[in-house]
Order: structure tokens, then sequence, then C-alpha cells
């Protein structure tokens, strides 16, 4: 088995709980230490396995940084220091750099990146479309541009879902790279501490109150707004009573990244002010995040445009959770069509019918628990060592 070193970018390592990639990382290394990898993780902080080895990493100053600057010196020491077979990067646009220092330090080892984050999507024309949180001051099509060099510079372009492959190989194509060969899709891991037992699922119960969750960032790039109107239409419309619980995921932010986008606040205000919204936070405990799932009938996906995957999603799935969603992107892949709509309205019927349809709802939230079946680490690990072999 290789000897894998695991370049993990971690922009706020105050709340991993809200770090989508640290929680995939530290889902993954029990997975792929079991099957007999040496894994070393270099991160801003430590995997919660002990047997993984530890090479602390710079915490970036912001999520330019780690993109333009990844650190040469740290990269080449890092890679002489550990002797990797595979060295994986979860920052494509750091690609180059990090080929740049296998070469300075003589090692032959492999380079796989990991497509975490896509920083474009592509409209129903296919026209590309910049992501504005990445697009401060004209930076958007630099980072874009920078991506489609780290994606020339792997050996390995991994990806989580069939949505993700599709829009990295047409955003390769368009910068004259072509990852045909190289592309592998490798899921994420599910946190097995949040998947319930399919016979502990039960329908709300006819007449009863239904409570929804939403537990996506709060930036307005995730399209939020549309997501603040669906809220008062289903807490204020809905022929039944509904009451919606949205996840504060960042708590207070620095005075820096409230500077440079301001959305996560001003939309967890709009909605705290919606009558039946609560805005709450499990502190990072995953106890108390899988009692508030334990607790909802039902999740809605976030308005993201070309989302190519959510760990929310499956986080609220493996409880058995339905989860209903914007028909665009991963979602009309992964979710089952019953549970997609194309309108508010549409939306607000789905709402209402699993609230007041038993079989419905407990078809669904069957389906829901089994969409991740898949996604069990140990599945997910042994995919990924065939992605870097």
């Amino acid at each position: 088995m290789p000897r894998i070193l695991y370049l993990l970018n971690i922009s706020n390592p105050s709340q991993l709980s809200a770090d989508s990639g640290w929680q995939f990382a530290d889902l993954l290394a029990p997975a792929l230490i079991d099957q007999g990898t040496e894994l070393v993780v270099a991160a801003p902080a430590r995997v919660t396995d002990e047997r993984a080895h530890f090479q602390r990493m710079p915490v970036p100053a912001s999520k330019y940084r780690v993109r333009f600057d990844p650190g040469m010196d740290y990269l080449v020491g890092v890679i002489r220091r550990t002797n990797p077979d595979v060295v994986v990067a979860n920052q494509i646009e750091a690609a180059p750099a990090i080929r740049a220092a296998l070469l300075e330090a003589k090692s032959p080892a492999l380079l796989a990146g990991y497509c975490h984050y896509l920083p474009f999507s592509f409209a129903e024309g296919g026209q590309l479309r910049i992501d504005p949180a990445m697009d401060d001051r004209g930076l958007g099509l630099p980072v874009h541009l920078a991506f489609a060099a780290g994606l020339a510079a792997l050996d390995r372009v991994l990806v989580h879902s069939a949505t993700a492959a599709s829009s990295v190989s047409a955003a390769a194509s368009r910068a004259g790279a072509d990852v045909t060969e190289r592309l592998r899709v490798v899921p994420a891991p599910r946190d097995e501490r949040l998947v319930r037992d399919a016979g502990e699922l039960t329908a709300p119960a006819p007449g009863e109150p239904v409570t929804g969750m939403y537990n996506h960032r709060l930036y307005a790039h995730y399209g939020t707004a549309r997501f603040v109107k669906l809220a008062d239409r289903l807490t204020s419309e809905a022929e039944v009573q509904v009451r919606l619980r949205v996840m504060d995921l960042f708590g207070q932010r620095s005075p820096e990244r409230i500077a440079l986008d301001d959305s996560p606040e001003r939309m967890r205000d709009q909605l705290a002010a919606t009558p039946g919204v609560d805005i709450l936070t499990d502190g990072g405990d995953r106890t108390a995040y899988r009692n508030l799932l334990v607790t909802s009938n039902f999740a809605l996906a976030p308005f993201r445009p070309g989302c190519p995957w959510a760990m929310s999603v499956v986080d609220c799935q493996g409880m058995g959770l339905p989860v209903i969603a914007p028909r665009t992107g991963w979602f009309a892949e992964h979710i089952d069509d019953e549970l997609l709509f194309s309108t508010s309205t549409q939306a607000l019927a789905l709402v209402e019918r699993l609230a007041t349809d038993p079989v419905f709802y407990l078809e669904h939230a069957k389906r829901a628990l089994a969409s991740t079946a898949d996604f069990h680490p140990a599945l997910v690990a042994a995919r990924y060592l065939e992605a870097v072999s």
C-alpha cells in the first residue's frame, strides 16, 4: 500500500465542523489506514485518528493566498521529510507549485488532486459562470485559470460525482487540458455517526407540525436569497404548520472575513426575522448535530448553481430525512426525482405531501437512507486507493 501525503488546506481551524474538506479527511483517514495505507496529513489541524502522521501546515491568511501562494519552501520540505508515493492536493490551484516542489525534491510521487470546490459553474446553455465568492476585485477569472492550470499539472483528477466530472472535463477542455484519462469519480464518505437504522424511521403524524432542516452555508453564492424567500412561503403559506431550523455554521466570523463577504450575516439576520424560522448551532458537537437531525422531518438542499456535491445533504439522508432540492447540478443526479422542484410552489406542495402522506414519506425516507450506502468510508477508501494506484 502507498505512503500518502495528504495536503489539506483548512481556512478556519477553530471551526472544523464547518470545514467540509477537513470532515472529508477526518472520515476517510481511518478507512485508508485500516486498508494498510501509511497516511501523512499536512494541515493546520490534526485529523482525529492518531494513527495518521501529522505535519503542521501554516494557516493561510486568506482564500486567495492559499491559491496563489501555497508556500514552495514548505512543500519541498514536507515532501523531503515524508518521502511519499502519492501526494494528494485538496487545493487544485496549488497543483503546479506542488509539481514544481516534487521536481525540486527529486520525488517521483504521483500527484493527485481532489476537486472539493469548483470555482465556476455552467449555465443551462453551457456558458461558463465565474464563482462570485472568488471574484473580489476581478480575481474570479485568475482563480478559474489557476484551477485549469492545476488540472493540467495532476496525474489524477478526483471528483465527487458524475456532475462534477462533467463540469471539470468541460472547464479543462476549454483551457486546452484533456483530463479524460486522468479523471476518477470518488464520492465523499458519509459520517457513520449520522446513519440511522431503517427500522427507526417514522412518518410525521397527520395534522402535526413538521420541522425542516437547512444546514448549509449562508453565503449569497449558495443561492441563499432564494431560500430566504422559500422559507417565508413555507412558514406562512403551507396548509400544514412548518417550522424551519437553519444551522449557523460560522458563528462570529472575523472582521476581515466579513469585510470580504458579509452575506452570511445579512442572510442570517433576514432568516432570524422570519416567523417560524429558528437559527441554531450545534457548537461543533456531532452528537448535538445528530439530535437536531433526528428530531427533524425533512431537509432542504441549497440553491447553489451547478452544485457538484453537498456533505450536508448526505448527512440528512443518512438519518433518513427526505431532502427536497432544486432540479439542478448534483441534486438532479443524486436525489429522487419525486423530491426535485423547479418552482417554490412545487417545493411547497412537496413539503405538504411529506407532512400528510405517510406512505410517500416513509418510501422517501428509506430511499434517502439507501442512497448513502455507497458512501460508507470503507467503500470510498477502496475507490480512493484504486484511483491513485
